[in-house]
């Protein structure tokens, strides 16, 4: 068995290499940091597909308190206001950091930094890169930063499993490497593995992105929060590319519109038409598309000639499909983008476990609230990451214990996609629900390398059968109305596991409150 540093040597692990992560262990800084990564540095991460930009209120017509309210209306009734608060408010350290680390934005013809407009901003303050290629952007002038920083070492193909952990606190990383299992002891882990998406067939996440961080959390003890709610984008290039190309809803904030192939623009009488929040404007789409109609996404009259310049990377990507963006409709439909819940977290990142904290997609901090707000998840993962490792600094080393690497294989989410993609959707009911709960309950517990996957999906299951309306990104058929009061929900594995046996086996429940 091989093993890195241990004792009072052992480094802060950071699990994943977005923004979060590579902020973390930059701002991390002298403190020695060994930073796992799947893939290369910088690959197989969401942030590197982001297109849209970075949400900030920097604009002579903004203010942070726009941008708050507009956070707040967008996460439907969910958002903690002062979570919200505190992250928006860390708005010029996370600029002045990304510029530090040689980010530059885009800049407008008179040298003004280009702000762009996305749904249900009601000012334009979305800072871009490089035109469409923000996330790439930021990408590259971080990684470049880390390759530079003697504090960090980076161990890449490091596949990471399970939390190792002793009297209570994470001690360490089980990590699967070129097939071996793999204990790597640490004075403290921060995860930033990203979300959820590849549980779904129809995603613009990376397939393998299942949600591996909340798997391994859940199974070492922490609390989990606001599951239910996953975000999906309006319009992704509807193609058999996966995961599906992403159509930036800064196309519809440069004037593009919707059509279905009837010629109707279906959101004209929508308030905010195409630039609705994200889950009106999928919904929309989802029931066209329901209806046996096609959706388009027309930028021929907005921007024309123009898109090629404004949005280099979209036309790339219509083009390898056939499509010339200036003159023909681009084919859209929803798909998985981002997930609101996460690893239950407080404003320095620390989980309901000592020792673990959790920043970017993979952590619910109560920003979002029920619905993502567009391109505030760049602004969430800068600010956490480095609001982390300044606690993490703060409260000086760990001394970890040696722990045995276990026996596990590598995580195959493919066996939950199609029932995930068919009971957790856009829409919901309880009859899908209990049918995903029963057939993910078992699979689950077991040992096939789907467990994982399947906890993770099985959580969602939980979370949305126990929020009996519809609300923000969470859409129940059978329960349309969105109830006057309502909360957060957060639940520890047991307790998701007792609640997956209670729904399915009501008896057991009711024997159980006798």
């Amino acid at each position: 068995m091989n093993r890195l540093a241990q004792g009072a040597d052992a480094p802060v692990i950071v699990i994943g290499s977005g923004i979060a992560g590579l902020s973390a262990a930059l701002a991390l800084a002298p403190r020695p940091v060994l930073l796992l990564t799947r893939d290369g540095l910088g690959e197989g991460s969401s942030t590197a597909l982001a297109q849209g930009g970075i949400a900030a209120s920097v604009g002579p017509d903004d203010t942070a308190a726009l941008h708050l309210a507009d956070t707040i209306a967008a996460g439907d009734g969910l958002c903690d206001t002062g979570m919200a608060t505190a992250i928006l408010d860390q708005t010029p350290e996370v600029i002045s950091m990304l510029a530090r680390h040689g980010m530059t934005f885009d800049r407008d013809e008179n040298g003004h930094i280009a702000l762009g407009l996305e749904a249900a901003h009601s000012r334009r303050r979305i800072l871009h890169a490089r035109g469409d290629g923000t996330g790439a952007a930021l990408v590259d002038a971080l990684t470049a930063a880390l390759r530079t920083c003697p504090s960090v070492t980076v161990l890449t193909g490091a596949e990471a499993r399970r939390l190792t952990s002793a009297d209570g606190r994470i001690t360490g990383v089980t990590v699967l490497q070129d097939g071996r299992a793999r204990h790597i002891a640490a004075a403290c882990v921060v995860l930033a593995t990203g979300g959820i998406g590849g549980l779904y067939e129809a995603t613009t996440n990376p397939s393998d992105n299942y949600g591996a961080g909340l798997a391994m959390a859940a199974r070492a003890g922490a609390a989990l929060a606001d599951m239910e709610f996953v975000q999906f984008h309006p319009t992704a290039l509807a193609t058999a590319r996966q995961p599906l190309s992403l159509i930036s809803e800064a196309v519809r904030g440069e004037g593009a519109i919707l059509l279905n192939d009837l010629g109707q623009r279906f959101m004209a009488d929508i308030p905010g038409a195409e630039l609705a929040p994200r889950d009106v404007v999928a919904r929309a789409i989802h029931a066209q598309i329901t209806a046996g109609r096609r959706v388009f996404l027309d930028a021929r009259t907005a921007l024309g000639d123009r898109f090629a310049t404004r949005f280099p990377g979209i036309a790339g990507l219509c083009a390898d499909a056939g499509i010339d963006p200036a003159r023909d409709l681009i084919p859209v439909c929803p798909a998985v983008h981002y997930h609101m819940g996460g690893v239950l977290t407080d404003a320095r990142g620390r989980s309901s476990v000592p020792g673990l904290w959790a920043v970017g997609e993979c952590a619910s901090t109560g920003l979002h609230g029920a619905n993502r707000l567009a391109s505030n998840s760049l602004l969430e993962a800068g600010a956490m990451g480095m609001a982390a490792a300044r606690d993490i600094r703060d409260q000086g080393a760990a001394q970890p214990l040696p722990q045995i690497a276990q026996s596990i294989a590598a995580a195959d989410p493919a066996p939950v996609r199609a029932l995930v993609s068919r009971h957790l959707g856009v829409l919901r009911d309880a009859k899908g629900l209990d049918a995903a709960i029963e057939a993910l309950l078992p699979l689950a517990q077991s040992d096939s390398p789907a467990a994982d996957p399947a906890l993770v999906a099985l959580s969602v299951a939980v979370f949305a059968r126990l929020r009996q309306e519809s609300r923000g990104a969470h859409a129940r058929t059978d329960c349309p109305a969105t109830l006057s009061a309502s909360s957060r929900q957060q639940f520890t594995l047991p307790q998701i596991l007792g609640l997956a046996h209670d729904l399915i086996a009501p008896e057991t429940a009711l024997i159980r409150s006798a």
